[in-house]
């Protein structure tokens, strides 16, 4: 199997944190892998290390002739003024490509990733819709290697399905490399999971196959591990034992076992350290206890923001341990239902336009949000996680700030940090650490999941689960909604609000509703007029494509049959990764003959309706 890209070496610090040391991996062709590990272990650095955005300070990427890399950030970068066709249009200048394959490409991804109108500015997209234009722009230059740091990132179910999809597509044409805390989505989208961790002797730990296989394989790592120190430890004890009698060291023999016994204590020390880092964050919700059949009752809720109507005629039970996940697509209203549920114990949340809701007596309502709007980014991390003092009462028991910090995984000397330069899985923590000291009936927690590596999100399922209260869900984790939520509310199906049994059921209901918007849109888009459009019906780049693609049809469909040819050689058949190479080429260019053929239709189309 070819090899795309190697990593040797790699080391990387920051000051006196020390992010990874002595990383190696290859990426070879057709390589799906995802790359996980806690916050903090360097993940996102070690993605701008292979993409030459930062220099290690150990080892090199090493990387195989004319091999193309593209990136996608957490963070986009757009021309907010520009519009969306411009914003595209804008890496492929320098390319070295005829004028109509830009039009073409870009209007190709443009339309595989329900982008309506191009010639919106970029300005007024919503974070969901931003996201999906810099996954295009990262696929414009079809690269060799799609590096992508947190792809599912302000994408709502929809938009991930749709990722899950795009990447499908591009399996054979390309690798990729991802770091992702979605689980559903490794599951679905990898054939290798790499875990950056100190908890490995060699800082990482690589597991061919889908997430579940991963799971699997470092659960038997570990186990395997934990099996280590305690025959170590029994061991050291027996030697530590023997040295305490004093042997002579005279003898050769007894000089030995002394060095021996030195250098057991050593590797002891060691596995017992990596057994250490396998901490985990403590979340455990406080429940007021409370017996009571209804926590709370809402009946026919309905609310509008002008001519839009989030929801009406909704009926909604809360009971002690019930557990309801809310889905839709964003902007759909699930965070101003949340916030109308809260109102019935803060009574200054939204109020609805009409309905009932009840709360039993003094039921106490804890909600996380995810603008994160309650947390002052000047206080320090003490301040945030204890606000009255230096010590915090959880449980009717009180813990000083530094045992407090600890259960969150912060370290003492993060203290007095200021919370705005904390990463964002530190911040979710913080105001998790806030929700567990208020004892409640009823959690409403909007996107929770938000920044947390794997092992927060699998201590924050285990904790949702055992919660005894009632618990209202927003979030887009697919896995996390299959493992706690006993029912879904679901926005924008046929029947409008819903209630659904699982998220796929609540996915097959929007189906006809998809396709309606798309009938709309298409309507839309036929109406608008023709100064608005990017292309038109024969437009002057299409009559130039028109006048050209039967030449770049019998140009590619030359090139399958010399690739054909090739791989007929005897020399090329006896080199394996020759031989692969060009296999790859062959599926590009027969992808490439069979995309002319489609756009030959459509123009013969329009050309057609034009007449």
């Amino acid at each position: 199997m070819s090899n795309l890209l190697t990593c040797k070496s790699l080391s990387k610090s920051f000051g006196a944190q020390k992010l990874f040391a002595d990383i190696n991996f290859t990426v070879h062709l057709r390589d799906r892998i995802g790359v996980i590990g806690p916050n903090g272990s360097g993940k996102s650095t070690l993605l701008k290390i292979v993409c030459d955005l930062e220099e290690p300070d150990g080892g090199e990427v090493v990387c195989q002739k004319f091999v193309r890399k593209s990136y996608l950030a957490q963070d986009d970068l757009f021309d907010d003024d520009s519009t969306i066709f411009d914003n595209l249009l804008e890496p492929l200048k320098k390319e070295p490509i005829e004028d109509v394959e830009k039009y073409s490409r870009i209007q190709s991804l443009l339309s595989r990733a329900g982008f309506v109108d191009p010639a919106v500015k970029v300005g007024v997209l919503s974070g969901g819709w931003r996201k999906r234009l810099a996954i295009c722009r990262m696929m414009l230059t079809e690269p060799d290697i799609l590096v992508m740091d947190e792809p599912t990132n302000h994408l709502d179910i929809e938009g991930i399905l749709w990722l899950e999809k795009m990447l499908e597509q591009q399996k054979s044409a390309c690798s990729y490399l991802l770091v992702s805390h979605d689980r559903r989505f490794l599951e679905n989208c990898t054939n290798r999971i790499i875990e950056l961790s100190a908890v490995y002797p060699e800082g990482i730990f690589q597991v061919d196959g889908p997430y579940s296989k991963f799971v699997e394989a470092r659960e038997k790592f570990l186990a395997g591990q934990q099996q280590q120190e305690e025959r170590l430890a029994n061991k050291a004890r027996r030697e530590i034992e023997w040295l305490r009698r004093g042997p002579k060291a005279r003898s050769t023999k007894a000089k030995y076992r002394i060095d021996e016994a030195h250098k057991l204590t050593g590797d002891l020390a060691e596995v017992k350290a990596r057994n250490r880092a396998l901490a985990n964050v403590q979340i455990d919700f406080a429940a007021t206890g409370r017996k009571t059949k209804k926590l709370l009752e809402a009946k026919q809720l309905s609310k509008a923001y002008g001519d839009k109507s989030l929801f009406s005629g909704l009926d909604i039970t809360l009971s002690p341990g019930s557990r309801l996940g809310l889905l839709g697509r964003n902007g759909c209203g699930k965070s101003t239902l949340m916030k109308i549920l809260a109102g019935v114990a803060q009574k200054t949340g939204v109020a609805p336009d009409s309905g009932t809701l009840t709360g039993a007596d003094g039921v106490r309502v804890v909600s996380f949000e995810q603008n994160r709007e309650t947390i002052d980014p000047d206080v320090t991390l003490r301040r945030a996680l204890a606000p009255d003092g230096d010590s915090i009462v959880f449980r009717d028991r009180s813990l000083h700030v530094v045992s407090w910090a600890r259960k969150f995984l912060f370290r003492p000397d993060q203290l007095e940090t200021p919370v705005g330069q904390l990463s964002g899985g530190e911040q979710a923590r913080i105001l998790i650490a806030s929700l567990m000291r208020q004892p409640a009936d009823i959690l409403l927690l909007d996107e929770p999941t938000n920044d947390l590596d794997i092992s927060s999100l699998d201590v924050l399922e285990a904790s949702l689960t055992e919660f005894p209260g009632a618990l209202v869900l927003v979030t887009h984790d697919r896995f996390l909604l299959d493992r706690v939520c006993h029912r879904i509310l679901g926005f924008g199906g046929a029947g409008g609000v819903a209630y659904y049994a699982d998220y796929e059921q609540w996915i097959d209901d929007l189906e006809p509703e998809r396709k309606n918007d798309e009938s709309a849109d298409k309507t839309k888009e036929q109406l608008q007029p023709k100064a608005k459009k990017i292309v038109g019906r024969l437009s002057y780049m299409d009559q130039r494509e028109y006048d050209q693609i039967e030449d770049r049809i019998s140009d590619a469909e030359s090139t399958v049959e010399e690739l054909q040819r090739q791989m007929e050689l005897p020399e090329v058949m006896a080199d394996a990764a020759e031989l692969e190479q060009c296999w790859v080429k062959l599926e590009q260019a027969q992808g490439e003959v069979e995309r002319l053929y489609s756009r030959w239709d459509e123009l013969e189309a329009k050309k057609g309706e034009q007449a």
